[in-house]
């Protein structure tokens, strides 16, 4: 009686995993009322059943109406519109198996023409979503198509095999990935670790109690200061934060010194370290005040006799490393008169007046003043980069949330790509130690990840990114790449997200690449996404064992936006005099955010 009652149609077609469904003539309404409950045939993204024997093979609905009538009958149509009394008609892609009250993605078994097809009830939705071991699964939502339904994600594969949160501004992307990190951080593991790099802090509201928060500009008590060491950097990102070109020997010129200095403090500080395994990118802390002031008194030395650089002329200003005062030298004579040019000058002065410009600039002191982290002019340090890893991946709390809305722009990517190096490159040399990813797991949530990782970019972030993509499994860390515009993305990180959660996409082009990752017969899913609720998202792989569309909670906390709001403060009146212009414009002269006390 039961199958009677859900009884909706039989298979006229079987091409591949596609299959065509000629709706019954008996189907008295699409809405039918089974046990009190409503259901609606032959909506997109629905589950039908084929039962076979002791199994129950489950498709999604992808197509309906005419688009779904096979070739062949289509010209029987043609031919003779009145041979086929129903012209109700569907496709479905095979998705998984139910074998008893176990259900499986993947299907060991092929139905063919006649086999009955079935609308699925409550009790069989409780079996696709139901299942999962509770230990490793989170709880982020409802299924839409049933509001008393959860919705669950395998929240090992979500973090080892790294996933995709897509969507367009304002269609909920904030809210699902506080969603899904607030319910890893409530599972209360003793030991789980998350990294979320923000570039416009949005998320220490959403995050609350379980995160700490490094910023570069802390607003309250319980923020922390963000350092990132400018020793840390590999030179070529340390260079490229100083405008101004280089030549490739100068660079070459640099490149040695710096290497010099680092090995100076290998000796000073007696480290543990191979002095042959020293290079200019190896993270040990030199002083990069003492390197601007030893090549700035070489480019401006002048001498007594020429070629002899041992009759070095008299010093007319002492210069002060720490507060990047040059040497001053009695300057050079006419034609052949004497004091003489230093001919072993590399004529990059220009570029140290940059490189001071830039080291006096406040809005870098997180990279050249990075509190305990910073070298004193013989490169020592009253804390290393151990202590930063702690910080960062050490903590008590499940989530750490780097803010980088107070770094300049144009070092974002820079600044970006160097963290997520500094603690891949650790955990990777770490691996078969108790804090290494395999024994202790990180998942790295990249937010606005279209910003630092560009198609056919090959900066550093992007690169680092690429390379945990492809490896990070192996070593125990996981991505997850958060974004509005999936066509800027790298295509190769995209291809190894193994989950993709999809929320509304307007954008026609972001749709093809959200696509591309996406099962080729779902595609017509896809199609859904511009008309799709605020919230509401489309989720495929790995990480649950069906493509589900659900509905996530909505946080208590929205996520914190960065823009002022010109309702609230145009209300009241400042009271602004020239005074406070005047020194808006000493601020602004002298780089910093605020006067000195």
């Amino acid at each position: 009686m039961r199958n009677a009652e859900t009884e909706i149609g039989e298979i006229v077609n079987v091409s591949g995993n596609v299959i065509t469904v000629q709706l019954s003539d008996t189907i008295k309404s699409n809405m039918p009322v089974v046990d009190g409950t409503v259901y609606r045939i032959g909506q997109i993204g629905s589950f039908v059943k084929v039962p076979l024997g002791y199994a129950n093979l489950y498709g999604i609905v992808t197509q309906i109406g005419a688009a779904a009538i096979p070739d062949n009958i289509k010209e029987t149509i043609e031919q003779d519109y009145d041979k086929l009394s129903n012209r109700q008609w569907l496709n479905m892609v095979l998705v998984g198996e139910q074998i008893g009250k176990k259900f499986d993605r993947g299907v060991s078994q092929s139905p063919t023409t006649g086999d009955k097809v079935h609308f699925v009830t409550i009790s069989d939705l409780d079996i696709i979503y139901g299942g999962y071991n509770e230990d490793n699964s989170i709880t982020v939502g409802n299924v839409s198509v049933s509001t008393s339904l959860n919705a669950k994600i395998d929240m090992d594969k979500l973090i080892s095999r790294h996933c995709a949160i897509l969507g367009s501004t304002g269609s909920g992307k904030s809210n699902a990935v506080g969603v899904i990190l607030n319910a890893i951080a409530n599972k209360n593991f003793k030991s789980s670790r998350i990294l979320v790099v923000d570039p416009h802090g949005e998320y220490s509201n959403v995050l609350g109690e379980n995160s700490n928060v490094y910023k570069v500009k802390p607003d309250c008590e319980s923020e922390r200061k963000l350092y990132i060491p400018f020793w840390a950097l590999p030179f070529n990102e340390l260079m490229s934060i100083f405008s101004g070109n280089l030549s490739d020997q100068n660079r070459d010129y640099i490149r040695t010194k710096v290497l010099e200095a680092k090995l100076k403090t290998v000796d000073q500080l007696s480290l543990d370290i191979e002095k042959e395994l020293v290079d200019s990118d190896t993270p040990i802390p030199f002083s990069i005040k003492q390197l601007w002031f030893e090549l700035d008194d070489f480019e401006r030395r002048t001498f007594n006799e020429r070629g002899n650089y041992d009759s070095l002329t008299e010093l007319r200003v002492e210069g002060n490393a720490d507060k990047l005062i040059s040497n001053e030298y009695e300057p050079a004579g006419i034609g052949s008169c004497r004091p003489f040019l230093n001919n072993q000058a590399k004529a990059i002065l220009s570029f140290l007046d940059n490189m001071r410009i830039r080291l006096k600039d406040s809005t870098y002191n997180f990279l050249f003043e990075p509190g305990d982290y910073t070298p004193d002019l013989c490169g020592n340090v009253k804390s290393d980069l151990s202590n930063l890893l702690f910080e960062w991946i050490g903590s008590d709390k499940p989530i750490t949330i780097l803010d980088l809305s107070g770094i300049p722009s144009e070092i974002m990517i820079s600044v970006a790509g160097t963290l997520l190096k500094i603690i891949y490159d650790a955990l990777f040399w770490g691996q078969d130690t108790k804090i290494g990813g395999k024994e202790q797991p990180l998942l790295v949530v990249l937010e606005e990840a279209h910003n630092y990782l560009k198609s056919g970019e090959k900066s550093i972030s992007s690169r680092t990114v690429q390379t945990i993509a492809k490896e990070g499994r192996k070593y125990g860390v996981g991505l997850m790449l958060v974004t509005q515009r999936p066509s800027e993305l790298d295509e190769t990180v995209l291809s190894q997200c193994g989950t993709i959660i999809a929320l509304r996409m307007n954008n026609s082009r972001d749709r093809g690449y959200i696509s591309s990752a996406i099962q080729d017969e779902l595609q017509t899913m896809i199609d859904l996404l511009p008309s799709i609720r605020t919230g509401e998202g489309i989720i495929s792989g790995e990480g649950v064992k069906i493509p589900s569309r659900i509905q996530f909670y909505k946080l208590p906390k929205s996520s914190k936006g960065s823009d002022p709001k010109a309702s609230e403060k145009w209300v009241d009146k400042k009271d602004a005099t020239i005074d406070d212009y005047n020194k808006l414009l000493s601020l602004w002269r002298n780089k910093k955010f605020k006067e000195d006390n």
